[in-house]
């Protein structure tokens, strides 16, 4: 089966138990993630959770089924998530695939797939939108009204109500995020003490008592000057990473968005188009045309295409490489921000 953001968790609740291997691709990976563990959680028992990376699939194929086929220590349930980039995983379903054909697959555990740089084209999603016991959902870049939208929902299921435009503060706060917002919606609903049993109403103020993501202190003036290419205001954005221990791991998400966010509406802007009026029209965020409109005009055609990989592989390894994480995005950010000054 095939689905998007939209309509995955319809899809899913329609297949039922029949549902074995769920593969989520597409530019917004923090959609994608959060779309797995949403899955995950509505399984009747979840269990122990065995994860994969990439290098494990392609190194061995065969493990994806004999991990799906074997049971824990203590003979509980199970799950399998593995978080691969491209098709890396292919040779793994592909075999997974022809054995379950063959009925090798009875009883196995569900698997999840997180995709990072891959979409409904690639080789992996073809092989399961034909299976009636598999689902492939592609994530499209979010925009700031689904975002909103998505925020609304978290702050119904809280048991709180947002007054005015908070919601679409706190998704433009979490850089359109959904799991970053979704943080921020739990750390608000636990401020003001609400449930669905005991609803509350939140405000403008509530927020700014929890709020950690703002304009001084959130990812994006970095994300800007890199990509930006603002070589003299860097190094004091690097400097602020460090004193306010932004999570390297973060900045990156937010690098990927904003990369995302600029293929999509690079494959939409017209020659000749009203660069401020293109923006409006295309729902970004009043407060961020300057820069967005300026980084469109430095990142184009291939090189925009190169960089969104860099960018996931940048990300990758931050999450291989935890103890010199902020080296590592401090050196990439310098590079880009190089390159990007040149492409006035």
């Amino acid at each position: 089966m095939k689905a998007t953001q939209r309509d995955y968790a319809q899809a899913a609740q329609k297949a039922g138990k029949g549902l074995r291997i769920c593969f989520f691709c597409g530019a917004d990976e923090a959609g994608a993630s959060a779309a797995a563990k949403k899955l995950i959680a509505k399984l009747d028992d979840p269990g122990e959770r065995v994860e994969l990376s990439g290098q494990d699939l392609k190194s061995d194929p065969a493990r994806l089924l004999d991990e799906a086929r074997s049971t824990s220590l203590f003979g509980d349930s199970r799950h399998i998530f593995a978080r691969v980039s491209g098709d890396e995983a292919y040779e793994a379903i592909n075999t997974y695939c022809e054995l379950a054909d063959r009925g090798e697959a009875e009883n196995a555990w569900p698997i999840f797939i997180v995709a990072t740089s891959a979409t409904d084209k690639s080789r992996s999603a073809k092989l399961l939108i034909k299976r009636g016991d598999a689902l492939a959902a592609v994530f499209y870049p979010p925009d700031l009204r689904s975002v909103t939208a998505d925020v609304r929902a978290m702050a119904d299921a809280a048991g709180m109500r947002l007054n005015g435009n908070l919601a679409e503060r706190i998704a433009h706060a979490a850089g359109l995020d959904v799991r970053l917002a979704q943080s921020e919606v739990d750390k608000l609903a636990l401020y003001l003490d609400a449930s669905p049993q005991s609803p509350k109403q939140a405000n403008a103020e509530d927020f700014d008592m929890i709020g950690a993501s703002t304009e001084e202190d959130g990812f994006m003036p970095l994300v800007n000057a890199a990509l930006s290419g603002e070589v003299r205001k860097l190094p004091g954005e690097l400097r602020r990473l460090r004193e306010v221990s932004l999570n390297p791991v973060g900045v990156a998400l937010a690098l990927e968005r904003r990369a995302a966010q600029l293929a999509r509406l690079s494959a939409n802007l017209r020659p000749g188009d009203d660069m401020q009026g293109f923006l409006k029209s295309q729902g970004v965020f009043f407060r961020e045309h300057r820069e967005v409109g300026d980084q469109l005009q430095r990142w184009r055609g291939g090189k925009l295409e190169r960089l969104v990989p860099r960018l996931c592989e940048l990300h990758r390894s931050l999450l291989a490489n935890s103890q010199s994480a902020e080296l590592i995005l401090s050196q990439e950010l310098t590079q880009i921000a190089r390159y990007s000054a040149t492409r006035r």
